[in-house]
């Protein structure tokens, strides 16, 4: 029911040894590449990457770890893992790897869109990356913008564990203020489902992600814009009209002969996070009653109703 854009993988298998076939998959209709929770750990292979990209078009979407750095941490290094003997991954990991693929894509005139950041310092990168020029958009998730490693101190609950983690509250604050003012362009749910049971594990051994695409609208809309943080109008952008550009996509506007693809809200809606209720398979939210106000509730796809909220089929 709703028109959906492939990223396939920058290296084959996500191994970072050798490029997939990025001309051939522009050509079935590819919007860009990406290797998913996977950095490019070789600079060289990075550069090769968005030489080929400037050639066949689309965006370089980057998962931005350096594993050298990150290791086995599980959560974010601070005093909320020192206190918990969990192993921790240091912001550096996240943000050195911004800053390097930043100057390539500068050095090269490539283009590049940065998934997920979680850190101080990786605004920074963005922000100083923009200011020099580079083609570069970047991304927060609704999890970072609400939650910090305070969450986990509380319960150790694995539907808190994730990659990036949840940092601490500058962290927060920084990616906060980086959607405010346009450093971060985009709101990304990072959608990661898990089946009940990969969840139920220790801490260290859960794998990480949470589902995003059922509270993404009622976080954004309750934290960012009811709070005063936000005003509805940059909130949509982030959400719609900003992902369109960065993947140059054809809708995220309201313009007479555009596709009319279009998600109406309530944003004064008030429910209550129930992952039972879900239309996904997968309940792995931290959310779980969680009050919240503003949410979907009609998806008109080409002009046409496909889903409302009083039907959730």
């Amino acid at each position: 029911r709703i028109p959906v854009g492939f990223l396939p993988c920058i290296t084959k298998g996500m191994q970072g040894e050798h490029l997939t076939e990025m001309a051939e998959l522009r050509d079935l209709g590819a919007l860009g590449f990406t290797d998913d929770g996977k950095p490019v750990r070789s600079a060289g292979m990075m550069r090769l990457a968005l030489q080929y990209q400037q050639m066949v078009g689309g965006v370089l979407a980057l998962h931005e770890e350096d594993p050298a750095l990150s290791g086995s941490g599980a959560m974010h290094e601070g005093d909320v893992s020192a206190l918990l003997g969990i192993t921790g991954i240091p912001s550096i990991s996240e943000s050195t790897m911004v800053a390097r693929d930043a100057a390539l894509a500068g050095y090269e005139g490539g283009r590049i869109h940065v998934q997920h950041l979680s850190a101080v310092e990786s605004v920074e990168a963005v922000a100083d990356a923009k200011g020099r020029g580079v083609q570069i958009t970047a991304e927060a998730s609704p999890h970072h913008l609400t939650l910090t490693d305070e969450a986990i101190r509380a319960s150790l609950d694995t539907r808190l564990k994730m990659n990036p983690p949840l940092r601490a509250e500058a962290d927060r604050a920084a990616v906060r203020q980086g959607v405010r003012d346009g450093t971060l362009d985009v709101i990304a749910t990072d959608h990661a489902p898990h089946h009940y049971d990969e969840k139920e594990q220790a801490f260290d051994d859960a794998p990480n992600g949470i589902v995003g695409l059922e509270t993404a609208l009622g976080l954004s809309l309750t934290e960012l814009v009811h709070t005063g943080l936000l005003d509805l109008a940059t909130l949509v952008d982030r959400m719609s009209c900003s992902p369109a550009r960065a993947f140059s996509l054809a809708g995220g506007t309201l313009r007479v002969g555009a596709p009319a693809d279009v998600t109406l809200f309530d944003p004064s809606h008030e429910w209550t996070v129930d992952s039972a209720s879900f239309l996904s398979l997968s309940r792995n939210t931290p959310f779980e009653g969680r009050s919240l106000r503003g949410r979907a509730v009609r998806t008109v796809v080409g002009g046409r109703t496909v889903w409302t909220l009083e039907t959730r089929s």
